[in-house]
C-alpha cells in the first residue's frame, strides 16, 4: 500500500470519488427520512456500484449501473420474504451463489451483476431486514445508485480523461473445461459447507462465513490463487478485528466520529484493493465493526465471532478448490504468461507497421492490454512468490519471470512512445529486429522449442541505439529480455514454473 506506484494518482482520486459518492447516497437517504437500515443498504449499494462496475467503456459502465437493480431487486425481495423460512432461504442463497459466479462468463457486466445480486441477499442477513422494510430498501438502493452514477459520470468523470482499459478475455473452454463453470460449482459447494458450519457457530451471524467464501472466489482462477487469497483474507480480518477493538468499541456508535471513520475505511478499501487484499480486508473489517456500533450490537465477542466465521469460510473455500474440479496453478500460469508474451509480440508488430508508415496501425491498445495481462500474470504467480511458499527454487524463478516481463513492458512502452512520434524513422534493421522478437515469442510459447532446437541468442544493437535509433534500441532490449526468459520458463521436469 505504501510503495505501490499510483501513476496520475488514479487510485487516490478513485478512492476520494468513492467516498463522495457513498456519502451523497447516505445523506440523501437520511434526508428522505429513511431508516438507518435503509441508509446502510443504500451506502452498500453505492459502494458496490462504484467498486464492481468495471466495463471497458463509459457507456457500457452506465448501462451496467442501470442494470444493477434488475439483478438486485428480485434478490432483495426474496431475501426479506424468506428471512424466517430457514431451509428455503438457505437453498435460495446457494442458488444465488451459483448463478452469481456462473455469470462471470459474460465478462465485467456479468461479474458486477453477480456480485450485486449476492450482496443484496447478504445485506438483508447482515441487517436482519424484514418484508415490511422492502419499499424503503428499494428506495434507498435507487437513491444510492442515482447518487453514485451522478458522482461517477457527471460530477467527477475520471474515465473521460483516463479511458478504462478493456479487461483481458477470460481463459477459453467449454463445459466443465470453462473456468467460470468450475468456479460456480466450487463456490456453491464451499458456500454450502460454510453455511452449515457457520450456522452451528451462530444462528444470527452465519452469513459471515458464506460472505468470506464468496469473496475469496472473486478475481481468482486457480487453486493457488484461491488459497493465497483465503490466507490474506483471514490475515486482514484478524488485524482488522484488533483495530476494531481499539477504535470501534470505545465509540459506542457515536454518529459523527463513526461517520468520519467509515469514510476513511471506504477510502482505504478503494485505495488498497488493487495492491493489497489484506489491507483492503482490514478496512472492510473495521468498517463492519463501526456499522455494528451504529446498530448498537457491537461487543468484543461479536468481533471474535467474525474471525471464527471468516476462518470457516476460508477453510471451506480451500477444501473446494482442492477437492472439486481443481484448476491447477501451473496451467493458469502457462496460459497467462503465454498471453502476455503474445501481447509483447502484438505491440511490437503494431509499432513496426506504424513506423513503416501505416497510419491505421496503433500499438497503444496492445501496450495497454499488456499491462492488464501482466496484472493477471502477477495474480496467477502470487502463490509461488508468497513469503510462505515452500518451494524456494520455483519462487526464485517466478520472481525472475515477473521482473523480466516488467522490463519487457517498459521496453514496449518506450517503443510505443517512439512509434507515436510522426518524425520517427524506420529502416530495414528495425524490421529484422521486430521479426526476431516475434520468432523469440514463438519459440517461448511453442512446446519443444528452446535451447538445443535451433535457438540462437540475439545479438546486441546497443551501439546503434546509442546513435539515436530509439526504436531499434527498444526492440533490441526486448530481444535480450526474451532470451533471458528462456531459462526460468523452461526448467527440468518436476520443477517447472510453466509447463508446455
Amino acid at each position: 500500500m505504501f510503495v505501490a506506484p499510483d501513476p496520475g494518482l488514479v487510485r487516490f482520486r478513485t478512492a476520494l470519488r468513492a467516498v463522495a459518492g457513498i456519502a451523497l447516497a447516505v445523506a440523501l437517504a437520511e434526508l428522505a427520512g429513511l431508516s438507518l437500515t435503509a441508509s446502510i443498504t443504500g451506502g452498500l449499494a453505492a459502494l458496490l456500484a462504484l467498486f464492481t462496475v468495471m466495463d471497458s467503456t463509459v457507456p457500457a459502465q452506465r448501462l451496467t449501473t442501470l442494470l444493477l437493480p434488475v439483478a438486485g431487486f428480485p434478490v432483495l425481495a426474496l431475501a426479506t420474504l424468506l428471512h424466517d423460512l430457514t431451509p428455503l432461504r438457505d437453498a435460495v442463497f446457494l442458488a444465488v451463489v451459483l448463478c452469481g459466479v456462473y455469470a462471470r462468463r459474460w465478462g465485467p457486466r456479468g461479474h458486477a451483476l453477480g456480485i450485486f445480486a449476492f450482496m443484496n441477499f447478504f445485506a438483508t442477513q447482515f441487517l436482519h431486514a424484514v418484508p415490511s422494510q422492502l419499499p424503503e430498501l428499494y428506495a434507498a438502493v435507487g437513491i444510492a445508485l442515482a447518487a453514485a452514477g451522478t458522482v461517477r459520470f457527471v460530477l467527477w468523470p475520471l474515465e473521460r480523461r483516463i479511458p478504462p482499459a478493456a479487461a483481458p478475455a477470460p481463459l477459453p473452454g467449454t463445459g466443465l473445461a470453462r473456468v467460470t463453470t468450475r468456479q460456480a460449482i466450487q463456490a456453491t459447494a464451499a458456500c454450502a459447507v460454510a453455511l452449515g458450519i457457520g450456522q452451528v457457530l451462530s444462528e444470527d451471524r452465519w452469513y459471515w462465513a458464506v460472505g468470506t467464501t464468496w469473496w475469496i472466489f472473486v478475481n481468482t482462477v486457480s487453486r493457488g490463487e484461491t488459497l493465497v487469497r483465503g490466507f490474506r483474507r483471514v490475515l486482514g480480518t484478524v488485524i482488522g478485528v484488533a483495530v476494531g477493538m481499539v477504535v470501534a468499541i470505545p465509540l459506542h456508535g457515536a454518529p459523527a466520529p463513526t461517520a468520519v471513520l467509515v469514510a476513511l475505511c471506504v477510502f482505504g478499501i478503494f485505495y488498497t484493493a488493487a495492491v493489497s487484499y489484506s489491507w483492503m480486508m482490514l478496512a472492510v473489517t473495521v468498517m463492519a465493526g463501526l456499522l455494528y456500533g451504529l446498530l448498537g450490537v457491537l461487543d468484543p465477542a461479536l468481533l471474535v465471532l467474525r474471525v471464527e466465521e471468516t476462518a470457516v469460510g476460508a477453510v471451506a473455500a480451500a477444501l473446494a478448490v482442492v477437492l472439486i474440479l481443481p484448476v491447477t496453478t501451473h496451467a493458469v500460469n502457462d496460459a497467462w504468461i503465454q498471453r502476455a508474451l503474445n501481447g509483447v509480440r502484438a505491440a511490437t508488430s503494431a509499432s513496426l507497421r506504424r513506423l513503416s508508415g501505416d497510419p491505421d496501425a496503433d500499438p497503444a491498445p496492445h501496450a495497454a492490454e499488456l499491462e492488464l495481462l501482466l496484472g493477471r500474470v502477477r495474480l496467477s504467480l502470487a502463490p509461488l512468490v508468497h513469503p510462505l511458499s515452500p518451494f524456494p527454487g520455483r519462487k526464485a524463478r517466478a520472481r525472475r519471470v515477473l521482473a523480466l516481463l516488467d522490463e519487457c513492458a517498459d521496453e514496449v512502452r518506450g517503443l510505443t512512445a517512439v512509434a507515436a512520434d510522426p518524425a520517427a524513422s524506420h529502416d530495414a534493421r528495425l524490421a529484422a529486429a521486430c521479426w526476431r522478437v516475434e520468432a523469440a515469442v514463438e519459440r517461448l510459447t511453442t512446446p519443444g522449442e528452446g535451447p538445443g532446437t535451433g535457438w540462437t541468442a540475439p545479438t546486441s544493437h546497443g551501439a546503434t541505439a546509442a546513435h539515436g535509433q530509439a526504436a531499434l534500441g527498444h526492440v533490441s532490449g526486448l530481444e535480450k529480455l526474451l532470451a533471458a526468459l528462456d531459462e526460468p520458463l523452461r526448467t527440468p521436469p518436476g520443477s517447472l514454473l510453466v509447463r508446455s
